[in-house]
């Protein structure tokens, strides 16, 4: 094997929140898979009866499979808002580098508002 540098390499790069965001925005939209399907397999448990039913639940009760929720449900939201985000670039507006920050940092909190109030109005 060659010793030659890798050139370009992340480890030469300062994290950016552009980049940061870019790279968390591809990562939930390939997890979101996960969350799809645990619903999918929750709704597939509704069609068979309510044995498999109540059998599913009981498995969803589980602390870890309730973090994977959790984190499908936060990986929706931000990529939703990041995808907000992407259409707003789409039509022209903000692109100077004092937008595309603002506009990230408001990605990243409505995402987790917005979990915060799926989550309040689930367990209401």
């Amino acid at each position: 094997m060659d010793n030659r540098p890798l050139s370009p390499h992340l480890t030469v790069y300062k994290p950016q929140i552009t980049s940061v965001l870019s790279i968390f925005h591809r990562i939930t939209g390939a997890g979101l898979s996960v969350g799809t399907v645990l619903v999918v397999l929750w709704l597939a448990s509704v069609a068979a009866g309510e044995n498999a039913f109540n059998n599913f639940n009981n498995f969803l009760n589980n602390p870890l499979i309730l973090l994977i929720l959790l984190a499908s449900l936060w990986a929706l939201w931000y990529h939703f808002c990041t995808g907000l985000r992407h259409l707003y670039w789409d039509m022209g507006y903000g692109y100077n580098l004092r937008s595309v920050a603002i506009s990230g940092w408001v990605a990243v909190a409505g995402s987790f508002l917005l979990t915060l109030l799926t989550i309040l109005f689930l367990v209401s």
